[in-house]
């Protein structure tokens, strides 16, 4: 049986980043605390953990932890952990993306991020901190989530923290991100990865887990979603691809895109790209460093192998979003993988 992780919000087990824990526990015993943190890491690294763990460990009045204890440590048995795991803590607000009343997309909604404002401008309900834990600020409605924040982070009330946590940092504003103190998080190293997908997937094997490691680039919710979402046999496919370039005979290409969109599950396609995008951009930074690139890349420019990064992306958007033919979507995305004909020999 698989032991799996709870949500971020009820994690007890920060792994890999206590660095960025110490930084913050430091900030705070010393009281320069900043009003804003940015906590920016690829998906799936424990951002939100980290944020939530800071949020409780704040809100309990930043407990001393015992000797050796890890950073930011609040027992599972406190009742602040409890009420925060429930999300019942009146003094902790979490703007995240939710889908709306039409069944949208999700996206951080701007009444939503006017609730956040209202909260902090209240006094703590327990005379202590306020925290707004604010999730994957990148996906806020454009132009109008993050004017509503900005005039917090410009004028912040006392007492308050606000935790941006973001995938994608560059992509908000510069008067966002020039409000908030940087924390980076970064990949697991292989042996804390090994030791929490054995913990969280001990019926899978030992190669399996490591192979889940490796595509996941060291970011353990991104290798629980790929278990869960065929994460191996769509690498797997993505594997005949690269085997198969630079000129992907029609029999491989219908044979992939068989095995892909025969899947009943709809995430298959996505996850695929996701992971042929994440082979290409591998094989070009090996080509840009002139470390052993692939022998197909030179079959055209590195600049056209960006165009078709981007363009891959697109078409996998534009399937989903227009109810493409899965098939034939794939088929025309795997045959813009192939040289131009001038360069075939």
């Amino acid at each position: 049986m698989a032991a799996l992780p709870p949500e971020p919000r009820a994690n007890p087990v920060l792994v890999g980043h206590d660095e960025a824990a110490r930084a913050m526990t430091e900030a705070a015993r010393a009281r320069r605390l900043h009003h804003a943190w940015l906590l920016a890491g690829p998906t799936g690294l424990g951002k939100a953990t980290l944020a939530y763990r800071f949020a409780r460990w704040l809100l309990a009045g930043q407990p001393p932890g015992g000797e050796g204890a890890t950073p930011l440590h609040v027992p599972e048995g406190d009742p602040v952990f409890r009420r925060v795991s429930s999300g019942a803590h009146a003094d902790l607000f979490t703007l995240a993306p939710s889908t709306g009343d039409k069944g949208k997309k999700e996206v951080l909604r701007a009444e939503d991020a006017r609730a956040a404002v209202r909260f902090m401008a209240h006094t703590a309900a327990e005379g202590g901190w306020r925290v707004v834990v604010v999730e994957d600020l990148e996906r806020a409605e454009r132009g109008v989530v993050p004017n509503i924040l900005l005039k917090t982070l410009e004028e912040p009330p006392p007492r308050t923290v606000l935790l941006v946590v973001s995938a994608q940092p560059d992509r908000l504003l510069p008067t966002i991100r020039s409000r908030c103190r940087r924390l980076d998080l970064f990949p697991l190293a292989e042996p804390a990865m090994n030791r929490l997908l054995a913990s969280w997937l001990p019926g899978m094997g030992a190669a399996d887990r490591a192979a889940l490691g490796r595509i996941a680039d060291g970011c353990p919710g991104r290798a629980l979603a790929l278990a869960e979402g065929e994460g191996l046999a769509m690498q797997a496919a993505v594997d005949e691809v690269f085997a198969g370039m630079p000129r992907l005979d029609a029999k491989l290409l219908h044979s992939v895109a068989d095995k892909v969109a025969g899947r009943r599950d709809p995430a298959a396609l996505p996850l695929f790209v996701f992971l042929l995008r994440r082979g290409l951009s591998t094989a070009l930074r090996q080509a840009a460093r002139a470390g052993g690139a692939a022998p197909w890349v030179s079959a055209r420019p590195l600049a056209e192998w960006s165009a078709l990064w981007d363009g891959l992306g697109r078409l996998a958007d534009d399937t989903e979003r227009l109810n493409l033919d899965r098939k034939q979507a794939l088929l025309s995305g795997l045959a813009m993988l192939r040289p131009a004909p001038e360069s075939r020999r």
